[in-house]
């Protein structure tokens, strides 16, 4: 599946209706993201069940800082909607490989507890 491109307009639906999304924060002047790149296509072809999204930030500015980037690239993962990675610089192949292994093993009854706990201890100490 070759990779898609993500707006603003398209984010949302796009992470809803995704068991796994990783996406990519680039832009055209970026010599690391032009070297990433290659890796984040292959992966989409090898993945076919998996969507791969690419967010230009030069063209998505505000995505962009609603999504807290501020090194690019930055590669992102969603699973059943959740962010569970999100780390920016180039990955090669075998590093790319990894990250998408570790979220396919992700536990996400767990990774929902998990969630749960969090969002309990915020809105404790907000009360």
């Amino acid at each position: 599946m070759a990779t898609q491109e993500i707006t603003q307009e398209n984010l949302t639906q796009t992470v809803e209706n995704s068991d796994i999304l990783f996406l990519d924060f680039w832009a055209d002047w970026c010599g690391p993201c032009k070297q990433f790149a290659p890796v984040f296509e292959e992966a989409s072809e090898q993945h076919s069940d998996i969507t791969f999204g690419k967010v230009d930030t030069e063209d998505q500015q505000e995505l962009a800082a609603a999504a807290g980037i501020s090194s690019i690239p930055t590669l992102m993962a969603f699973r059943e909607g959740i962010l569970v990675f999100s780390q920016p610089g180039a990955l090669n192949g075998n590093q790319f490989d990894q990250v998408i292994q570790a979220v396919r093993d992700l536990d996400m009854d767990e990774v929902r507890q998990q969630v749960a706990e969090a969002e309990a201890a915020e809105a404790n100490k907000q009360a």
